[in-house]
């Protein structure tokens, strides 16, 4: 199967997604897919954009949102 590729954007703003990647992902019967806006580009998330976050975000321990909030060490990152 190929991973990447091209599709054609209708006037109403429809697509079809491959099916090899149907099938992958259980979408054969159709279904709902998330997605996240990345500004030069557009992920696609078969489980949902919430089950991304939960997947990324979960996992981040009290003390690695802190070291974030602080810069990682470096005052220009706190203002960011």
């Amino acid at each position: 199967m190929t991973n990447t590729g091209e599709v054609r954007v209708s006037q109403r703003g429809q697509m079809c997604l491959p099916a090899a990647a149907r099938h992958r992902w259980g979408l054969d019967d159709g279904g709902d897919v998330g997605y996240v806006d990345v500004g030069d580009a557009v992920i696609l998330i078969p489980e949902g954009a919430d089950a991304l976050r939960r997947r990324l975000i979960d996992p981040v321990t009290d003390e690695e949102w802190q070291r974030a909030r602080r810069g990682f060490g470096d005052a220009d990152l706190v203002s960011e």
